[in-house]
């Protein structure tokens, strides 16, 4: 899996939809920061409307700002995952940081699987994710690295490039769920 081709399948899939998206993530940063006092409630839930609108783009679907709030018609179990993954990675991360980095890794897919499995639990989700990102770890945190460029130009346009960098990098991360989603790692070692 070459990081230039997740890339190159977010940017094909934001094709028409680049504005739209960067008005979505405006939108959720909003809410976000409104909502900032009750975030131990809301940021799971919004977490999957967010991840659920990246991976319909992904999918080359219809999405709106307002599905944003999706995550709140299955609020337990997006509050769980969110909860139990800041329990995991906070456990980790007394380790070291190198350790909680791990850990917040193998956790990246859980809203994705959530999106997909309405019959998972939330715990079921997190195992699913840790098995999913068995091999890909170091790989998906090589796609983070590769905006770094991007990031750090940002603020040379007030911060407004934001608005289209984390579209870009939620999309590719989408994108990167869809390449392993059915995937087995070992097969995957096996031809590296």
């Amino acid at each position: 899996m070459e990081l230039t081709s997740i890339r190159a399948q977010a940017r094909a899939s934001l094709k028409g939809k680049w504005g739209s998206m960067a008005l979505i993530w405006l939108f959720f940063s909003i809410v976000q920061f409104v909502l900032v006092p009750f975030s131990i409630l809301t940021i799971g839930p919004l977490l999957l409307g967010y991840f659920t609108i990246t991976l319909r783009v992904m999918r080359k679907q219809d999405v709106s700002a307002g599905m944003i709030f999706g995550g709140f018609s299955d609020f337990g179990r997006s509050f769980l995952a969110n909860l139990l993954i800041g329990i995991f990675v906070s456990l980790w991360s007394m380790l070291l940081i190198i350790p909680g980095i791990i850990a917040a890794l193998s956790y990246s897919m859980t809203y994705y699987i959530l999106a997909d499995n309405p019959n998972m639990t939330a715990s079921q989700a997190i195992t699913a994710s840790k098995e999913m990102m068995k091999g890909y770890k170091g790989k998906l945190f090589l796609l983070y690295l590769s905006f770094i460029g991007w990031a750090l130009l940002c603020p040379l346009t007030f911060g407004l490039g934001y608005l289209w960098l984390w579209p870009y990098i939620t999309t590719s991360h989408a994108a990167f769920y869809e390449n392993i989603k059915g995937a087995t790692p070992a097969v995957e070692a096996e031809e590296e």
